[in-house]
């Protein structure tokens, strides 16, 4: 049995990001969890991903995401305690408000298997400790 992993602000990776973003990246093997501050009034550039699914939790704030498919733009703003599954959609995302937005980044490399049954069902309580 592995035990717990803790890791400190001394663990991760932190850059600002042109547009003045504060990211926090936790890299492991299978994922990657980043935390972001995201500037009141500022855009992130445009892009995609080919193999990572992105997965967004507003935690403070809100954001607007923006995305295209099929040459038609599409925007939607998550608000605190909402989730956005971006697909391989092309995004990207934007704080129109006079408020810094903080959000949590989770990027998965998936294997197209369905996990739920695991993930509802992986816990057995111990009474006796």
């Amino acid at each position: 049995m592995k035990k717990p992993g803790f890791y400190h602000l001394q663990d991760v990776i932190s850059v600002i990001k042109e547009n003045k973003t504060e990211v926090s990246y936790y890299l492991f093997d299978e994922y990657e969890i980043h935390l972001n501050k995201i500037p009141c009034h500022s855009m992130q550039e445009w892009h995609y991903h080919t193999h990572i699914q992105e997965v967004i939790l507003v935690i403070k704030g809100q954001l607007k995401c923006l995305w295209m498919v099929n040459n038609q733009k599409y925007q939607q703003t998550v608000y605190e305690k909402e989730l956005v599954v971006l697909n391989d959609a092309i995004h990207t995302l934007m704080n129109d408000t006079n408020e810094k937005c903080e959000f949590v980044v989770f990027r998965l490399v998936l294997e197209g298997k369905d996990k739920r049954n695991i993930f509802l069902n992986d816990k057995t309580i111990i009474k006796d400790i």
